[in-house]
């Protein structure tokens, strides 16, 4: 093998000391120029780049410029607004963590900020996605088979950005969203009250059905609880008990299964406990 002469050795060191001085990183030399310009740029044009990329959908550059943003200048406008484009940016590349993160942050900081509101509600959206949206959309999941302590969460995050905002923007979207939660909380006590059911766990099954009467009404599943009281009590011998959920339930479901011997093992059901069953994926 060739060994370099000195000569050339002296050449390369030379080249190399005044190159060095030039560049902040070796990766100046190779395509950290980006990462350059985050270091360059006054803070109006390091917000356009940050925009432009987050409207560009390049969330990753977004997400890096946004970030030295909020490093370099600590203060000012520009500061306050690429916190909340930050966050949603770092939802939107899958880290709904450090969103919430910076969502809290913002929030202490800045509780009378013009676009607080929108805070709070990017709040609940991100939970949302990824406490029901995404397990639903991907893995084709129940959301109402899994914990709860996902759905209450983006459930009162909803109902706090009515609470505070009732007339923002973001009200009727979260309303929304709150009914569809609402039934998932629904659907879940009547998985648990059909398990005890089916299991001859009369009592148990009987309180589901009460407390999801008392705590969701008028979701999806009320007729559904009422028959549950109702089958429930008829086999623990509570007459009484028993024709009083059936009368309820002739009075405002009288098409109810249950009131015709169908309930609860017809398909429907099944179905409607699952709304992917029907589905087949290829």
């Amino acid at each position: 093998m060739m060994r370099a002469s000195p000569i050339f050795r002296l050449a390369l060191l030379a080249v190399l000391a005044v190159a060095l001085p030039g560049c902040k990183t070796v990766g100046g030399w190779f395509g950290g120029d980006k990462q350059e310009r985050t270091e360059t740029l006054e803070v109006e044009q390091l917000y356009s780049e940050a925009k432009q990329a987050m409207l560009d959908g390049d969330y990753s550059q977004a997400n890096r410029y946004y970030s030295r943003l909020i490093a370099r200048f600590p203060f000012g406008a520009y500061n306050e607004q690429s916190q909340l484009e930050l966050a949603y940016v770092q939802y939107k590349i899958g880290k709904p963590d450090d969103a919430i993160s910076t969502l809290d942050r913002f929030i202490r900081t800045y509780p009378r900020h013009r676009h607080i509101a929108y805070a709070y509600y990017l709040k609940a959206v991100v939970n949302f996605d990824r406490n029901v949206g995404l397990m639903s959309r991907v893995f084709r999941t129940d959301p109402s088979a899994r914990d709860l302590n996902g759905p209450l969460t983006s459930f009162n995050d909803f109902n706090e950005v009515l609470r505070r905002y009732p007339n923002s923007i973001y009200a009727a979207d979260a309303r929304q969203r709150m009914v569809y939660l609402r039934n998932e909380l629904a659907r879940h006590e009547m998985v648990v009250g059909l398990y005890y059911l089916r299991r001859g766990a009369w009592v148990s099954a009987a309180n589901r059905g009460k407390y999801l009467v008392e705590n969701y009404p008028q979701s999806e599943y009320e007729d559904d609880a009422i028959a549950l009281m109702a089958a429930s009590y008829t086999k623990l011998g509570q007459t009484t008990l028993a024709d009083d959920a059936k009368r309820v339930l002739q009075q405002n479901y009288p098409e109810h299964p249950y009131l015709h011997g169908k309930w609860p093992d017809y398909e429907h059901w099944f179905q409607k406990l699952n709304p992917f069953a029907g589905e087949h994926i290829n």
